[in-house]
């Protein structure tokens, strides 16, 4: 048996379900972000319920919306029969999750939520199934066959429900107007949530950690400077405080090798005028994309007049646990 080929095969069949899964993409979709959208404004939240394996792609959608500002409760179907049906209260939103529409626990649930007057959302495989004709929108999720070569187990049908549903929360995210800094906010422990809520002066090099020479220091004085500021790199300014440039120790090694005798010669003819730069007060999350796409090790800080303040060190990002 070929095992690779048998893989690419059930990727090929999840892919063609789920282009079939785009190009139905429609009014329905809209009407659910609307109902999405005016439930949240309201101050209202989102009701869960899945059972199986719709119940567990139902708490990764709940998971993904709490993480993106979209308060969401993931109510199990058994508990909500007996007493759990307290946490539902007047504006919320019920998103309902069964391929075949007819889960027997589901759909006992249904006139209870109705009964309270809550919108529902179903998403199902069977647009003529008990939960398609009791909602209020319908998303389709049908597929024309499971990957599994038995066609038994949900593969296909989980694949587009889960895409279906990262469509829902990535698109209610934009028409909400979730920034970054709303993520950072409920993300504070990650590495990201850290990055997005620290600015660039937060943990840029200064003071005594700062190597400050002109364009007529030489070689030999500038790495002492960096030597006493246990710095890479040594920024370089005029006389009147604006930036010049940036000498390395990689622009050292380089000059070196061709001329040792470059100790006494200024740090003009090495150094790399025009250096990378960022504001001080931008955040720190731009400081790694800027690093990822200059291909640097230090990129120095400037004030809003393009002074020189600080310089931030690739060293430093991964101390401070930013990357």
């Amino acid at each position: 048996m070929n095992f690779p080929e048998q893989a690419r095969r059930v990727i090929r069949l999840e892919i063609e379900e789920l282009e079939r899964l785009h190009q139905r993409i429609g009014e329905a979709f809209t009407q659910a972000i609307h109902l999405l959208h005016d439930c949240l404004t309201a101050r209202g939240k989102i009701i869960v319920c899945g059972v199986g394996k719709s119940g567990n792609i139902g708490r990764k959608l709940a998971a993904t919306l709490n993480s993106t500002g979209a308060t969401t409760v993931c109510l199990d179907v058994g508990d909500a029969l007996h007493g759990d049906l307290g946490v539902i209260d007047p504006g919320d939103l019920a998103i309902l999750l069964s391929y075949s529409g007819e889960t027997s626990e589901l759909i006992d649930l249904l006139p209870h939520l109705k009964r309270q007057g809550l919108p529902l959302i179903g998403i199902t495989g069977v647009a003529t199934s008990t939960l398609a004709r009791q909602a209020d929108c319908v998303l389709d999720v049908a597929v024309t066959q499971e990957a599994c070569p038995l066609n038994l187990a949900p593969t296909a049908s989980t694949t587009t429900m889960l895409v279906l549903c990262d469509a829902l929360a990535m698109v209610l995210l934009e028409a909400r107007g979730f920034r970054q800094e709303d993520f950072a906010l409920l993300h504070p422990g990650g590495s990201l949530g850290r990055a997005l809520l620290t600015r660039v002066s937060d943990v840029m090099r200064q003071g005594d950690q700062l190597a400050l020479i002109t364009p007529e220091t030489t070689v030999q004085e500038a790495l002492h400077a960096m030597t006493r500021a246990r710095a890479g790199a040594a920024i370089v300014q005029h006389g009147d405080g604006s930036l010049a440039g940036v000498f390395t120790h990689g622009d050292f090694v380089r000059a070196f090798q061709t001329d040792h005798a470059i100790a006494a010669h200024p740090v003009s003819r090495y150094m790399t005028p025009r250096p990378v730069s960022i504001q001080a007060d931008k955040l720190a999350a731009e400081v790694l994309s800027t690093l990822q796409t200059a291909r640097v090790d230090d990129i120095v800080v400037i004030d809003a007049a393009g002074r020189p303040v600080g310089l931030v060190d690739t060293q430093d990002l991964t101390r401070l646990r930013l990357v």
